[in-house]
């Protein structure tokens, strides 16, 4: 009898050494599962699960279940490749709380009216869920709101720009509004820089102050130009070097200052361009066509569309009526590449389907 007891209590006593052990191995998450977990669960190699779990300090290797993150964001609509992206970038986010920490931050965000796959871009594009809700996020917020008038404005605003609330937006914006204010710039002007590009805005002031003479004195572009705006938007995100490159490979094709500011008063996004874009559009228009600056510097669209996508199929087309002598009169590749698509197929291609049926699978041929 005392033995079949001292059996019993035996496996009692497994039982809750058993259930002891379990339990505190799934709230305890040691560094050797961290890495079976991100190749199970996320699909990292492991090579890539090591690297990520060596940014993980112990003290962060806390009581909470990685998997509870994984079902919020799966319910939030994210997909695996984004939740890897996700936690190769912040693998603590594994083990914040959930209910405390996670959750009233993306409420924040709900309340400004992210959802789907703004929601999910926002997040990825950001690293929102690691900064303080009330030091960090919270008074960003409150900051926008303050100067856009409006949540719905703030919304439109850190879509654009997720990264904006990473930073320290009372201590950085202001200056540069205030060099903004005293350089001209109306209230409608700054607020537009906001919507459009507000990352210039997080700029030391001097180098907002740098790019503003640029536009001015290098470039000759008046500050009442309607064009002075999208010229600092444009070269903000030019340092110096890259500038200096850019404009060396137009100078290189034979362009002059005179025509390069010409062009740059018309269109400053042909300097957003990679080099490599530069480049190649350069030598078909000029070593292939034969156009010359002054003639690309007035008609800077050129340069800003697609080689392969439009301007090189229409120029086929437009070769084979002038051979074929399907159109009369003069035509001229500036025309043919500005029409809209559908005006350019009314125009230069369908008519001429049935006849020269060519003609249309040429043009279909040449855009894949």
């Amino acid at each position: 009898m005392f033995g079949i007891v001292s059996n019993c209590a035996k496996e009692r006593l497994f039982s809750i050494r058993f259930q002891l052990f379990y339990s505190t191995a799934a709230a305890t998450f040691h560094a050797n599962t961290l890495v079976e977990f991100l190749v199970n669960s996320l699909g990292f190699s492991n090579k890539e699960a090591i690297s990520t779990s060596s940014k993980v300090t112990r003290s962060t290797l806390r009581n909470y279940e990685p998997h509870l993150l994984l079902d919020l964001f799966d319910k939030m609509g994210m997909n695996k490749a984004q939740i890897k992206t996700l936690v190769s970038s912040s693998p603590e986010l594994l083990f914040s709380h959930i209910d405390k920490n996670l959750k009233p931050k993306i409420k924040v965000l709900q309340e400004l009216g992210l959802s789907g796959s703004d929601l999910v871009t926002f997040i990825n594009k950001s690293d929102f869920l690691t900064r303080g809700l009330h030091t960090t996020i919270k008074p960003n917020l409150d900051y926008l709101r303050e100067y856009l008038g409006s949540y719905d404005a703030v919304a439109r605003v850190v879509k654009k720009e997720p990264r904006l609330l990473s930073n320290n937006l009372p201590k950085v914006i202001p200056p540069n509004i205030l060099l903004l204010q005293n350089l001209g710039f109306s209230q409608m002007d700054i607020e537009t820089v906001f919507y459009r590009r507000p990352r210039y805005l997080l700029n030391n002031p001097e180098w907002l102050e740098r790019v503003v003479n640029r536009a001015e004195k290098n470039f000759r572009i008046p500050r009442e130009s309607r064009m002075f705006l999208h010229a600092i938007e444009a070269l903000v995100s030019l340092d110096e070097s890259k500038l200096e490159r850019k404009l060396d490979i137009f100078r290189s094709f034979g362009w002059s200052d005179s025509d390069i500011c010409a062009m740059v008063r018309k269109l400053p996004y042909c300097l957003t361009s990679s080099e490599a874009k530069i480049r190649s559009t350069l030598k078909f228009f000029m070593n292939e066509l034969g156009y010359e600056p002054s003639y690309l510097a007035f008609r800077p669209t050129l340069l800003k569309l697609s080689l392969e996508k439009r301007v090189m199929p229409r120029n086929e087309i437009l070769k084979f009526l002038k051979e074929n002598q399907l159109v009369k009169g003069k035509l001229n590749l500036y025309t043919v590449v500005m029409c809209p698509e559908s005006k350019f197929l009314e125009k230069y291609v369908l008519p001429f389907r049935e006849k020269m049926p060519e003609v249309y699978d040429l043009y279909m041929k040449t855009r894949s």
